[in-house]
């Protein structure tokens, strides 16, 4: 998430940016006009291709994953170069010559061993830059004198460093609009922090954050709050102050209910996941439409408040691991609702206004402790993905007639119950790409389920099923097929290890065999009527338990030759 999308642009012909195939390649006639753009990403090169420095109009240059332990000083002739990803090499120094590049805009040194002392002088002479990525450096400290030199600053990572505080001169970035610091040892942010004015996505997450500044109401702009994983046991007042706050993220603090008074009504997506609330907050409800997006995972929550049904635009919810026991009738009244996660939250029915939610697409049940099948969730023709396997909840033994009904479902996860047979039914679900039945007691898959053309993935392993289905192969767009651990006679398991090609040429080969089987008997029949010679089936008298003849039979074919001499 925190990674910035590439844009690649160039003027050069259109045979290509032109990659070295090693070191020593020369540019291609094609690239020696005006390049923009060269990329030289995870090429494996153990320095710069001198090449390089012939091309003086390059804007964008890529060398990212190498192993490049220096910079030349030619990197000083690139004087119209705006973008320099150098992360994931061997740099431990920067040299002079890269502070000439005065049109540079966005700089990348991350995962590299740098010596951090040394980038101060060099850094701070960069004065357009607007994109400082410094990830993964083992930075301790950073310089407050970057801050007061690089004023058009906008984006700077400083993620996966031990940071243990940020200098004071922080605020002087007053151009910043994007601030990464997630895996650091920060406690607090300092004083003057939130004149930032212009921040729009703070990332704070796995810190050790214990409180928030009583003025973060001041980041007007603020537009992406990332908090979670850490020690935070309030929210303050202010935060209702960020008027344009649509994604808040608090997951894995210290929070009850009690302490979580006030949020911005702007809020569209809301994480509250591994925090012991106990309840529904009332502040939660009282967004009431704007928020679209709400994760309540493992909170502690037994029931929902009746104002719960006042979040009329909800599109997702995870209740997930939590101890509801009870279906909440709430939710059967969020119309809007496409995601809907409730397991292993040890429910034990499903409500009959769940066929209310006509636009939920995904829903799951995992590990709860249904007695027997939910027969309502057949109602919801609208879902496309459901997940009832039961790793630790109660065994499902019976799959009823009705899942036939969910005509739009694409995925089926039905793994670790106690089923011994897929209804017939099955095979009308002809938009399904994903049936997982995987440890269950399955004796054998439905011959319907090759009527599923468009089916992707099997997984069916560890059952008991000994046979495939007739015309297995009418599968076509089968991807992978998972069997292992079953007791299989036809295809062997070894055969099923191969992958489906080796099952359908197996599956083609029997039905072959089995035509020419059937044509054999058909001829012996016809032989054996016109020549008066009996049944069929006499050509082979069934033994006894000693291994003999039936005598009687054997005789009374003796007797009809007889006559026929």
């Amino acid at each position: 998430m925190l990674a910035v999308g590439l844009q690649q642009f160039s003027c050069a012909p259109a045979q290509g940016s032109g990659r070295y195939v090693n070191e020593g390649a020369d540019v291609p006639l094609v690239l020696r006009g005006r390049v923009l753009f060269q990329d030289f990403g995870e090429m494996q090169l153990p320095r710069f291709p001198p090449a390089i420095f012939q091309l003086q109009h390059l804007e964008e240059l890529h060398l990212e994953g190498n192993r490049i332990e220096e910079i030349p000083p030619q990197i000083g002739r690139l004087r119209k170069l705006r973008v320099l990803y150098l992360n994931g090499n061997r740099l431990q120094e920067l040299c002079e010559e890269l502070s000439e590049l005065q049109r540079l805009q966005s700089l990348d040194l991350s995962e590299n061993p740098l010596n951090c002392s040394a980038l101060t002088h060099t850094l701070c002479r960069l004065r357009d830059l607007r994109e400082l990525r410094l990830y993964h450096i083992n930075l301790k400290q950073f310089p407050g004198q970057l801050c007061k030199k690089l004023h058009h600053l906008q984006l700077l990572g400083l993620s996966r460093n031990k940071l243990e505080s940020l200098p004071w001169e922080i605020s002087s970035l007053r151009e910043l609009q994007r601030l990464y610091l997630q895996s650091n040892n920060l406690q607090v942010l300092p004083a003057g922090f939130c004149q930032l004015h212009h921040l729009e996505v703070l990332d704070l997450r796995e810190n050790a954050m214990i409180y928030l500044p009583e003025d973060i109401n001041c980041l007007q702009n603020l537009k992406h709050l990332y908090l979670a994983d850490n020690n935070l046991a309030f929210i303050p007042q202010a935060m209702s102050g960020c008027s344009s706050l649509c994604v808040l993220d608090i997951s894995r603090n210290h929070l009850d209910a009690n302490h979580l008074c006030s949020l911005p009504g702007s809020l569209a997506e809301l994480d509250l996941s591994d925090n012991l609330l106990h309840t529904v907050p009332t502040v939660i409800c009282e967004l009431g439409a704007a928020l679209q997006l709400l994760y309540l995972k493992n909170t502690h929550i037994r029931k929902l408040s009746c104002c719960f049904s006042e979040l009329t635009e909800l599109r997702l919810l995870d209740l997930s691991q939590n101890v509801l026991r009870y279906f909440p009738k709430q939710i059967c009244s969020l119309g809007q609702l496409e995601v809907l996660s409730l397991d292993d939250s040890k429910l034990k029915e499903v409500a009959p206004g769940i066929k209310n939610l006509c636009k939920l697409k995904t829903l799951g049940l995992t590990g709860n402790r249904f007695r027997t099948f939910p027969q309502e969730i057949c109602s919801i023709e609208s879902l496309e993905k459901l997940y009832l396997g039961q790793d630790h909840g109660m065994k499902f033994i019976h799959i009823p007639e009705e899942i036939s009904q969910l005509v739009n479902l694409r995925e089926l996860y039905l793994e670790n119950n106690e089923i011994e047979f897929l209804p017939s039914t099955i095979g009308l679900l002809q938009n399904l790409i994903v049936l997982d039945c995987h440890e269950n007691r399955l004796l054998e898959l439905p011959q319907s389920i090759v009527d599923i053309t468009g089916l992707k993935q099997l997984l069916a392993s560890c059952n008991r099923i000994r046979h495939l289905p007739a015309n297995f192969d009418k599968l076509k767009n089968l991807e992978i097929v998972s069997l292992e651990r079953n007791p299989l006679e036809k295809p062997l398991d070894e055969i099923c290890h191969q992958g489906v090609s080796a099952i359908f040429q197996y599956v083609e080969k029997m039905k072959t065999r089995n035509l020419k089987a059937i044509k054999i008997q058909a001829l012996w029949r016809g032989l054996m009527v016109r020549k008066e010679l009996g049944p069929f089936k006499n050509l082979f008298p069934k033994k006894d338990k000693k291994g003999k003849k039936d005598k009687g039979k054997a005789e009374k074919g003796k007797q009809q030759k007889g006559k026929k001499k």
